[in-house]
């Protein structure tokens, strides 16, 4: 079944070169880029992104991080896109993510973790809202 997800190569991505990497792993899979932008975001598009972790302990810190520079926002399509991103994401603390996976391979860090994939479908329909309004 081909769906849709969001991803966001977070700051440490960017600011580590790592672009061209992540992307060519989503590329190599087979996922197709149906968008793209290069952006920093301030804090209410965080929150509304993260809306569900707002009122949690980790969130300012994270909200501090997602807006510290530059990231790339993008919209994959797919066979199962969002299984696929999240398998290929790895798990989300870098230090624990199996080898082979992007933060498996690429992260020391929970916070840090190069990469934001949709966990759900309804999710990825609302995140895409988010970050690419105007895509039909």
């Amino acid at each position: 079944m081909s769906q849709r997800t969001l991803v966001l190569l977070k700051p440490d991505t960017v600011r580590r070169g790592l672009v061209g990497e992540v992307l060519g792993r989503f590329e190599a899979k087979g996922l197709s880029i149906v968008a793209l932008d290069f952006r920093t975001i301030d804090a209410d598009t965080a929150d509304q992104h993260y809306a569900e972790h707002v009122e949690r302990d980790f969130y300012p810190p994270l909200r501090d991080f997602v807006t510290s520079g530059p990231l790339v926002a993008l919209v994959l399509e797919g066979d199962e896109a969002i299984e696929v991103v999240r398998a290929l994401n790895g798990a989300t603390d870098g230090r624990k993510a199996a080898p082979g996976t992007i933060r498996g391979d690429l992260s020391l860090s929970n916070r840090e973790n190069l990469v934001h994939g949709s966990d759900s479908p309804e999710s990825a329909d609302r995140e895409i809202k988010i970050w690419f309004p105007d895509l039909p």
